[in-house]
C-alpha cells in the first residue's frame, strides 16, 4: 500500500478472466497504443494474461486507487522474459512495466504517483537490488517519468517488437528521490 497526497494505491494480483473486459478497455484505448495491443480482441486479452499468470517468472497486478481499479503492473525476471540476450542481469533484477487506464477526469499527478507506488510495491521486496525497464524510444513521456523516480538511460536495444530504451534504477537511487524528506514530509 501507498499513500499520496492524491489518494492511496494498493496492488493485487490479477485474475486473467474476472479482469479480461477491464484490461481490454485498457489495452485498446488510443492512449495505449505502446501496449502494443490496439486491435487485440476480447479473448486475446484473455489469452495473453492466462499466458502470463501460467509463467513462472512474468506476473501481473491491477493497481487500485482508493479500491478501484486505475493501473495495471507486470513483473519479470529478466534473465528469462523479455530481455533474455540483450543485456547482462544482475543479481536482484527485476523487469517491469506499467499501464494507467485511460479516464475522462485526469488528476494532476496520477501517474507519477502510480509509477511510485509501482516502484515502492517492487522494492518492498529486499530481494530486488534494481528495477529493469524497455519502453519504446519515441515514448517520451514514460521516459521522463522514470526519469523523475530514478531511472537511468543506458542503451538503446533492438527488441522483436521495438526499439528500446534500457535503463535502470537502483534501489538507493529511487529511496533517495523518495524518501520522506526529498518529498518534503516531515519524520
Amino acid at each position: 500500500m501507498s499513500t499520496t497526497g492524491i489518494g492511496t494505491f494498493t496492488i493485487r494480483p490479477l485474475d486473467p478472466l474476472k479482469d479480461a473486459e477491464l484490461l481490454h478497455s485498457w489495452v485498446t484505448h488510443p492512449k495505449a497504443a505502446y501496449w502494443m495491443m490496439q486491435d487485440a480482441k476480447l479473448p486475446d486479452v484473455e489469452r495473453e494474461y492466462m499466458r502470463i499468470a501460467a509463467h513462472e517468472h512474468h506476473h501481473a497486478y491491477i493497481g487500485l486507487h482508493d479500491g478501484r481499479p486505475a493501473f495495471l503492473m507486470e513483473k519479470y525476471d529478466p534473465r528469462y522474459v523479455e530481455l533474455v540476450g540483450l543485456y547482462d542481469p544482475e543479481p536482484g533484477d527485476v523487469g517491469m512495466h506499467f499501464l494507467v487506464a485511460p479516464t475522462d477526469r485526469p488528476i494532476h499527478g496520477f501517474t507519477r504517483a502510480v509509477i511510485t507506488a509501482v516502484m515502492d510495491e517492487l522494492f518492498a521486496d529486499p530481494r530486488t537490488r534494481r528495477v529493469v525497464v524497455e519502453p519504446d524510444v519515441s515514448n517520451k513521456a514514460v521516459h521522463a517519468l522514470n526519469e523523475a523516480v530514478g531511472f537511468v538511460p543506458v542503451r538503446e536495444i533492438d527488441k522483436p517488437e521495438k526499439r528500446a530504451l534500457l535503463s535502470f534504477c537502483t534501489r538507493e537511487r529511487f529511496l533517495k528521490r523518495h524518501s520522506p524528506a526529498a518529498r518534503g514530509v516531515a519524520v
